[in-house]
């Protein structure tokens, strides 16, 4: 709606999230886990302040499952910010009635973004309709965001010869270093940084939390939830 009549057309963005709460490892067990709050709840303020629509989609349409331990006081700032954080999650009408990722058309976005967390890498890692969704977007030029753990979500853009469809691109993922600070790395059945150098993906890889944002042509990417609000910035100045 928004003033679409006063010659104002407010542009959509496609949030693509994980529909898993949690993360298989490597003995079997389930790690509860879901979407990252900061990396969905910055680039989400960000790209509504612009005056852009948002919509989400997931894989089934499920309501997308918050990682509990990124509402963390001690990983946002404060208890105060971690309020803010979920209350943001709490009243954002779009988080509550995803679309199906398998009835997306690409055209109907001007920009897509995809948050982290380790649910990417139960399901959109393996995703197909997600991988020829990231595939047409790079292809499109479209503005493409993708964060963290999301990166994991390339490693399902395979293309008819088998080969990566981001292969030979520059990215910045969740790395090795910060997987072993976080202390799951040993209990991870495959490493996010390591799975994408064996796909082709040129992973460029900063200091561990530090934030870190890679723009190769229209796709940008980003280490860690540090980097999900400089990565929005970028977003949008490509949105222009």
């Amino acid at each position: 709606m928004g003033g679409r009549g006063y010659g104002f057309t407010m542009s959509k963005i496609l949030f693509v999230m994980t529909g898993a709460d949690h993360w298989t490892l490597a003995d079997g067990t389930q790690h509860p886990t879901g979407f990252w709050a900061e990396e969905a709840v910055a680039p989400y303020e960000a790209f509504k302040a612009a005056g852009h629509e948002i919509v989400v989609a997931t894989p089934g349409g499920v309501v997308p499952t918050v990682d509990k331990g990124s509402l963390a006081a001690e990983v946002n700032g404060g208890q105060e910010n971690a309020d803010r954080i979920a209350g943001v999650l709490a009243s954002a009408p779009e988080l509550q009635a995803p679309v199906r990722l398998d009835e997306v058309d690409l055209d109907d976005y001007a920009a897509v973004f995809y948050p982290g967390g380790h649910g990417p890498m139960e399901d959109l890692a393996v995703d197909a309709d997600s991988g020829r969704l990231l595939t047409r977007a790079l292809e499109s030029g479209k503005p493409l965001g993708v964060v963290c753990h999301a990166p994991a979500a390339l490693l399902a853009a395979t293309g008819a010869d088998g080969s990566n469809a981001f292969a030979g691109r520059r990215v910045a993922a969740f790395t090795n270093a910060e997987e072993t600070q976080a202390g799951l790395a040993d209990k991870a059945r495959w490493l996010l940084q390591d799975r994408l150098i064996e796909a082709g993906v040129q992973v460029e890889a900063a200091e561990p939390w530090a934030p870190h944002v890679i723009v190769d042509g229209n796709l940008v990417t980003g280490q860690n939830p540090a980097s999900s609000a400089p990565l929005a910035a970028e977003l949008l100045k490509k949105l222009g």
